[in-house]
């Protein structure tokens, strides 16, 4: 194939068009929206107290859910380093592996907003933490 040595007008014109036509272009703010639909949001429970860690989940909860996020990874921690020395209360049922599921399906206000929650896969955290996947809305 041999390469043209000049462009004619016609094709110099349509080039222009093509390049002054805008609607080809992607809309980039369009995109980061629908992209934040599909995201996953994270956070961290380590170091909260049970009531602490209950009333972020439940802002986080309602939060995302107005935002269109569709999965929450809350990490949580395996409760090994637990320190539970109060005979009242149930070492399982004091940490927030067992306690957040347990708040969250306790509560309508949020309970109604959730699809499912359940243990994610090994490299999101498995057992340390908690997947909550909200309805869409």
């Amino acid at each position: 194939m041999k390469k043209k040595d000049y462009l004619s007008k016609n094709d110099h014109d349509e080039w222009q068009k093509f390049i002054d036509d805008k609607s080809q272009l992607p809309d980039k703010d369009k995109l980061d929206n629908q992209k934040s639909t599909k995201k996953k949001f994270i956070f961290d429970l380590h170091g909260f107290t049970l009531e602490e860690a209950n009333k972020k989940v439940k802002e986080i909860i309602i939060s995302c859910s107005s935002k269109n996020i569709k999965e929450i990874l809350f990490i949580t921690g395996k409760g090994l380093h637990s320190k539970n020395n109060d005979v009242y209360k149930s070492s399982e049922l004091s940490k927030l592996k067992y306690s957040v599921p347990d708040y969250i399906n306790t509560h309508p206000e949020i309970s109604k907003l959730i699809s499912s929650i359940t243990s994610p896969s090994d490299k999101e955290g498995g057992e340390g933490a908690i997947l909550v996947k909200l309805k869409k809305l």
